[in-house]
């Protein structure tokens, strides 16, 4: 009995060695591809997080375009300046960062995985086959800017929009490895028709 025993554990021990040699030598040839897949998975459920909570601030109204720029007219009603609220843009900018950290930190395999086919045989088994999980292991910076873009939008009339910039340094766990890169997103969170000749330039205000 006991020297079946200590086979047993022998073929066991030997086993587990054959699944973790196949594993750093699996590691190590994908290593590449596994990275590129992952960071992948996470940057397209990133830019979605960030399109859905700046989506659910405007449908709740806490983004508006009069809140974040107002203008400064003439006695003959003509914009003579675009002003930025920064109290504002500062408020929306802590705010939908403190969000989109929250969901991304939430995200779990099943929104990241990496499906096995999509790695061995990507042109047949893409998006098939068991999962290779991906952690959110941390958000090491996240930061915002917004951006005026202006363009024609008929005679006499131009389309003002307000971008957000948004970039999150992101810390993942896959196979054992710990990878990091930067997500990126724009997204347009107001804007407006501007009927008339706009000024040339955009000032900041602390008001």
């Amino acid at each position: 009995m006991r020297r079946y025993v200590r086979i047993s554990l022998r073929w066991l021990l030997l086993v587990m060695i054959v699944c973790i040699v196949v594993f750093v030598l699996f590691r190590a040839k994908y290593h590449t591809t596994i990275r590129q897949l992952a960071e992948t998975q996470v940057k397209n459920s990133t830019s979605d997080l960030i399109n859905d909570a700046i989506d659910s601030k405007i449908e709740k109204g806490d983004i508006q375009y009069d809140r974040i720029v107002y203008f400064e007219k003439d006695l003959n009603g003509r914009i003579t300046a675009l002003k930025t609220n920064m109290a504002e843009v500062n408020r929306l900018k802590t705010t939908i960062l403190n969000l989109i950290n929250d969901e991304i930190l939430a995200l779990d395999t099943q929104d990241l995985g990496i499906p096995f086919g999509s790695l061995i045989l990507p042109e047949f088994l893409s998006g098939k086959g068991t999962l290779i999980p991906v952690k959110i292991l941390a958000i090491r910076n996240s930061d915002a800017d917004f951006v005026s873009k202006f363009s024609e939008a008929g005679i006499n009339q131009t389309l003002h929009q307000i971008n957000m910039n948004v970039s999150v340094d992101v810390s993942i766990l896959v196979l054992g490895n710990t990878e990091s890169f930067t997500v990126t997103s724009q997204v347009v969170v107001a804007e407006t028709i501007i009927v008339g000749q706009v000024p040339n330039a955009l000032f900041r205000s602390g008001g």
